[in-house]
């Protein structure tokens, strides 16, 4: 990979990655006398799929909460766009275009796929309750624009067939899809997924890095990560962030990251060739 400019770097198969959305800048987190994050600093740029790995226990999670705004570190800034970032709460974050999944999945069980991606489109309603129950022409145009948004993803996502069962009725893989359409529904500039992969079969694995790499791709979305799979991290992320007890041991490219002994040491296990 080309050496990193402030406007971005060009990927190894000529992508064209942009400038720094967001920047962690020497965060730290603690829960009383535990320290979840140490001192850690790094960027997400435009355009890219960055992961973030390490072993159980490393402090991803937390890093992702604190991206997102469930956590709040002590020390430390976050940059958003180049303006440093004010304790916001997540909707406040999903409002500027931040949007996530979680490692259990977290849908309405008894609501339809089509009813759950509809929720993602939250942060886009403007009109209120009562425009809403008296079903004003503002409220119906809304209803109908959203619903166009809901069913192109529902095609993207190639889950026309399930549209309208109860998500609790879907086997585990599409329920991580429809997890992945809610996100998508709200239209993210920066998209978060905790563990897309886990509890998934090889066949599953592969359709949500398709679609992962579809969303970047077609979409321009900006992904940032966390996944155990090393080889999914390794074919779809541009660049890697490794962690290992709460402290950032690694920081590059995928090749770069897999060839670094404190790398391999803490996560990999094995020295590779």
């Amino acid at each position: 990979m080309a050496d990193m400019a402030d406007a971005g770097y060009t990927t190894a198969d000529g992508r064209k990655i942009g400038g720094i959305v967001m920047e962690m800048k020497n965060i730290t987190l603690r829960f009383g006398g535990v320290v979840a994050i140490k001192d850690i600093s790094f960027d997400i740029r435009e355009g890219e799929i960055r992961a973030i790995i390490g072993p159980n226990g490393a402090g991803k999670s937390s890093m992702l909460n604190v991206i997102n705004g469930f956590y709040h570190p002590q020390e430390g800034d976050i940059f958003f766009h180049g303006k440093k970032r004010r304790s916001l709460k997540p909707y406040q974050i999903a409002e500027q275009g931040t949007a996530r999944t979680f490692q259990n999945i977290a849908l309405f069980k008894g609501m339809s796929t089509l009813d759950n991606i509809m929720t993602g489109r939250i942060t886009h309603m403007k009109t209120n309750l009562l425009d809403q129950m008296l079903w004003w022409r503002s409220a119906e145009a809304e209803e109908v624009a959203n619903r166009e948004v809901v069913e192109r993803i529902i095609d993207f996502l190639e889950i026309q067939a399930i549209r309208k069962t109860p998500v609790g009725r879907l086997p585990y893989g599409l329920q991580k899809r429809v997890e992945l359409g809610r996100a998508l529904a709200a239209e993210p500039k920066l998209l978060l997924l905790d563990e897309p992969m886990a509890g998934m079969n090889v066949e599953e694995k592969e359709d949500m890095s398709r679609f992962i790499l579809d969303v970047n791709d077609e979409f321009g979305t900006t992904i940032a990560l966390i996944e155990h799979d090393m080889g999914v991290v390794m074919d779809i992320a541009d660049r890697v962030v490794v962690m290992d007890y709460g402290k950032k041991i690694g920081d590059g490219t995928p090749s770069e990251v897999r060839a670094n002994q404190a790398v391999i040491d803490a996560y990999l296990g094995v020295a590779h060739d």
